[in-house]
């Protein structure tokens, strides 16, 4: 392993990126960078009809962000470009040219009416659904009076009739399929445009592409494209075919049960560290307990001999745990950083709130939020005074004799100098002392009274962050208004 090795990358511009596909372009990346080797993005976009104006550019920004590094692309020269498919049509119309004059392709001129009817005969006989191969042997002298005459065409690949292929896998070890399940695919289609098993084959060879890392739904069109190499007689790239990724109920993860585009996650604020650490296990493991790890810290442990052949299961609860997880490490400063460009897109926006009183916030909360988001939408009341209580907690925690108590506990707190939380707490005890009462018939209601709510973090980490006198202007508030 040296760098000599080349992966790549190939996605097709039809919309968002797939979570399957950050995963596949990661273990690229992390096989590229714990070798020395290159990561190639490329972009197959021969199949013009699905084509999304802006999905290219999306899937360039999407991978920069989750720090995805590709060291070649459609903006990154390495000397093998161009990097976009469109772009390579000569190449390909060459190379099926080629195979055609070695006899190892043919021109089908059969109108898509006849197949279509090849197609139902097949279904309704359920007999397999592939091409019969009618023109496979079409004398030359009829190929040649037909093209002349301008008849619409495709080249169509030849393959042997008996045998089968063969080839290792570096996840699945040996894969033998039958030659006689394989269809005569086509390689160049009308429109001078290849398919995917030509340009792929072709871009692979050209781009020096050592490893093909790819989903497991590319396995049955692989021995299309060892054929292929073997008619070109080019050296065989080494294969590793991906599992697939599930839903919880096994079936095959789709959008049907929830988000698959890593843009939604994004949307939702998951850290990017910790979507690349929870897609880098679906299907791999380091060989031992760690389940939280960096970037730097898969690339060293990255093995394509860890990847299993089981479909891994993806588990949205665990992400969270891992996003809270990620949040925890990070140093104040940068979430800081990243709770003020929140809250310039929330309703506080327009509210000035200064980086200590934030800090102190962030202290509160650390260890209850899972998102940057959190830090707001968990705790409201921290950036404005709570206009409604929850009417569970007001019917359970809020007595007839709850405002006479509130007020005397206000005037307690109003004679603390610069108090700590221990003032609070030791405030709060003499009160209830003096009335006779339990603290958990002042601690309640005071929680309402300050936050609105019946939950959240410590109660004396919420006066500390409001203050002395923001705190009784809550308590003679709600001593007001709660009914």
């Amino acid at each position: 392993m040296n760098s000599k090795i080349r992966v790549r990358f190939a996605p097709s511009p039809t919309g968002f990126l797939h979570v399957g596909g950050l995963r596949t372009a990661l273990y690229n990346y992390l096989f590229a960078r714990h070798h020395g080797g290159k990561f190639i993005l490329r972009i197959e976009d021969t199949d013009q009809a699905r084509r999304v104006e802006g999905a290219m550019e999306n899937l360039m920004a999407t991978l920069g962000w989750a720090g995805v590094q590709y060291d070649e692309g459609p903006d990154r020269d390495g000397g093998h470009g161009p990097y976009i498919q469109s772009q390579r049509l000569e190449l390909y119309r060459a190379h099926a040219a080629e195979l055609v004059a070695k006899g190892k392709a043919y021109y089908c001129f059969c109108a898509p009416e006849r197949l279509e009817d090849l197609r139902q005969r097949q279904s309704a006989a359920k007999e397999r659904i592939s091409y019969d191969r009618h023109c496979r042997d079409l004398a030359m002298s009829e190929v040649e009076k037909l093209l002349a005459q301008g008849g619409r065409s495709v080249i169509r690949m030849k393959v042997p009739l008996e045998g089968a292929v063969v080839f290792q896998d570096l996840i699945r070890g040996e894969v033998s399929i039958a030659n006689e399940v394989l269809d005569d695919q086509v390689l160049l289609k009308s429109d001078g445009f290849p398919t995917y098993h030509l340009a792929v084959v072709v871009d692979d060879h050209h781009m020096g592409i050592s490893h093909v890392i790819r989903g497991e739904e590319w396995l049955p069109s692989t021995p299309k494209h060892v054929l292929l190499y073997q008619y070109f007689g080019w050296e065989l790239p080494h294969f590793a075919h991906l599992p697939l990724l599930l839903n919880p109920d096994k079936s095959k993860l789709s959008k049907r049960q929830g988000d698959v585009a890593v843009e939604d996650y994004r949307a939702k604020g998951y850290l990017k560290e910790a979507i690349i650490n929870f897609i880098a296990f679906l299907g791999w493991n380091p060989g031992d307990e760690r389940d939280i790890l960096s970037m730097d810290e898969l690339i060293k442990e990255f093995s394509l001999e860890r990847v299993g052949k089981s479909g891994a299961v993806f588990n949205v609860e665990k992400l969270d745990w891992l996003n809270f997880q990620h949040l925890r490490k990070k140093p104040d400063a940068e979430v800081l950083s990243m709770l003020k460009e929140y809250l310039a897109g929330s309703p506080f926006a327009g509210k000035h709130f200064d980086d200590q009183y934030l800090m102190i916030i962030i202290g509160a909360m650390r260890e209850r939020a899972t998102f940057v988001q959190d830090f707001v939408e968990k705790c409201g009341y921290f950036y404005q005074a709570p206009d409604q209580y929850e009417p569970d907690v007001v019917k359970k925690r809020w007595k007839p004799e709850t405002p006479d108590q509130m007020k005397i506990l206000a005037e307690e707190f109003s004679r603390l100098e610069n108090p700590k939380k221990e003032d609070y707490e030791s405030a709060l005890h003499r009160v209830a002392e003096t009335l006779k009462i339990k603290q958990s018939d002042l601690i309640h209601p005071l929680r309402l009274a300050v936050s609105g709510m019946g939950a959240g973090p410590g109660l004396y980490d919420i006066l500390i962050v409001l203050g002395k006198e923001e705190t009784i202007r809550r308590i003679r508030s709600a001593m007001e208004r709660v009914k």
